[in-house]
């Protein structure tokens, strides 16, 4: 049902929704109150883009109501009348699901692949089933269904538009999804030269917890947004900046390259292509230790630790297809660290990203065996600092504290690479092997009982396993 909207000096004005039902009732109560001499108007709001033929119902009256409310309330408190007839406005939803209407069975259902674009906010079903895809994908869908103009129903935005965007949750979303699609409707509309005056972000006309969300636009000028920002007592309407979105800066800054190291590039293409072989070869061996992984992760764990890593190597092997490592290790370490904080994911993602953003430090001044024992001490000690964990914890920091221990050889004059890190493998083997006699003092597992801890720990495995593989493929060339 719609807002009576009252305006004492000059009458009421009602402000309906395009629903049969609505108009009936609304109808009614207006002509029953003009019947008494009160003055009444009645505004029916139809701001449905879903249909492409329009039919006799005419469009639905959607989530571009609440503008009209806001805009013609305060046009009315501000003149003592409406300050705008017509408005230019156009809403489009899209869901998971249906809502659950107490005493109902759901009015449809969809496939666990499929969304249903077009609904209405009474739970009925919409236009056009389609297919899942990303956020990106969908809003660009919606965004050119609503603007198309061989569809009938469509809001006439083009370049240099300017609009009013509102992303409306119909009911089941966090703020952080909400978030997710403004975003990507922000930037295809100034992608197509668009100018977004506000944006409004929130739960505005929902239905019921139903999952999914709807765009309006509302093209406007000058005038009607000040209607927009006027200031109203309504507690729910959102404090929008009174500035335009198109216009603000929201790009993210690089990171900053680390410097080369002095004797970095000495060896320039074959320290690159050496680097190239130690990671395909890490890649191949998580790749291969997938199920392993993952059924040592089940007993104490969510048993993704296998495609956790998985899909780490997967990450590096094809951004080692799209480009040669650089050669500097600082810069390959730091490179490493954001992508894995990017595509790893899980604890595992930001213990591997930590680990590799403090161990490139030391190795920007220096790339001899000392630096890359400091190297190895920076980054276990940003693990424990960070992570919590201690040796002895039945974590992956098991594996790495014991061979950094045996590193410590590296900065001593005189000493040798292969002999030094094949203890250190060994040390790091070993200790992942032990762990399976450890109680966990930190990670998932730490809540579950030690009776059951009775195999290794997957992460100081997976530890274990990568720097195996590194010792091989120096060993193989005789490094």
């Amino acid at each position: 049902m719609g807002p009576l909207l009252a305006a004492p000096a000059v009458g009421t004005l009602l402000i309906v929704k395009n629903y049969t039902g609505d108009r009936l009732n609304f109808g009614l109560a207006r002509e029953q109150a003009r019947a008494e001499g009160i003055p009444v108007e009645m505004v029916v709001v139809g701001d449905d883009s879903a249909f492409t033929v329009l039919k006799k119902a005419g469009r639905r009256g959607l989530c571009g109501t609440v503008l009209i409310h806001k805009v013609s309330f305060c046009g009315t408190a501000a003149n003592g009348r409406p300050s705008h007839t017509s408005f230019l406005v156009g809403t489009l939803g899209v869901s998971l699901s249906s809502c659950s209407v107490p005493g109902s069975r759901p009015t449809f259902e969809l496939s666990a692949d499929e969304v249903e674009l077009g609904l209405g906010i009474h739970g009925e079903a919409g236009v056009l089933r389609i297919k899942m895809a990303t956020a990106d994908e969908i809003v660009a869908h919606m965004l050119n269904h609503m603007t198309d103009s061989s569809n009938v129903s469509h809001v006439p935005v083009q370049s240099g538009s300017s609009v009013v965007l509102m992303v409306n949750n119909l009911g089941g979303l966090s703020y952080l999804e909400l978030g997710i699609i403004a975003d990507a409707a922000v930037r295809f509309l100034e992608g197509r030269g668009v100018k977004i005056a506000r944006a409004l972000v929130g739960t505005f006309m929902s239905a019921l917890e139903m999952p999914g969300v709807s765009l309006t636009l509302l093209l406007v000028d000058e005038p009607l947004l000040k209607l927009i920002d006027a200031e109203t007592t309504a507690a729910a309407w959102p404090n929008v900046a009174k500035v335009s979105v198109t216009g603000r800066k929201r790009s993210r800054a690089a990171p900053a390259e680390p410097p080369e190291a002095p004797d970095a590039t000495a060896a320039g293409g074959a320290t690159s292509k050496q680097m190239v072989r130690v990671l395909e070869r890490v890649c191949t061996t998580l790749l291969g230790l997938e199920d392993q992984l993952n059924a040592l992760d089940r007993a104490a764990g969510d048993g993704d630790c296998g495609t956790t890593h998985s899909r780490a190597a997967r990450a590096i092997q094809g951004w080692l297809k799209e480009s040669p490592p650089p050669a500097s290790p600082a810069q390959l370490l730091s490179k490493l660290s954001l992508l894995l904080l990017e595509k790893m994911g899980g604890s595992s993602g930001a213990l591997y990203g930590l680990f590799l953003t403090a161990a490139a430090q030391p190795l920007k001044a220096k790339t001899d065996l000392a630096a890359w024992s400091a190297a190895m001490d920076a980054g276990l000690e940003a693990m424990q600092k960070y992570g919590k964990a201690a040796p002895g914890d039945r974590t992956m920091l098991d594996s790495l504290w014991a061979a950094g221990q045996e590193l410590q050889a590296w900065k001593s004059p005189g000493a040798n690479l292969l002999p030094v890190l094949t203890k250190a493998v060994k040390n790091a083997e070993a200790a992942a092997e032990a762990t399976k006699n450890m109680e966990a003092g930190a990670g998932r597992a730490s809540y579950i009982s030690s009776a059951r801890l009775d195999q290794p720990d997957p992460g100081a495995v997976a530890a274990a396993a990568i720097l195996r593989a590194i010792l091989e493929v120096l060993q193989s060339q005789g490094a």
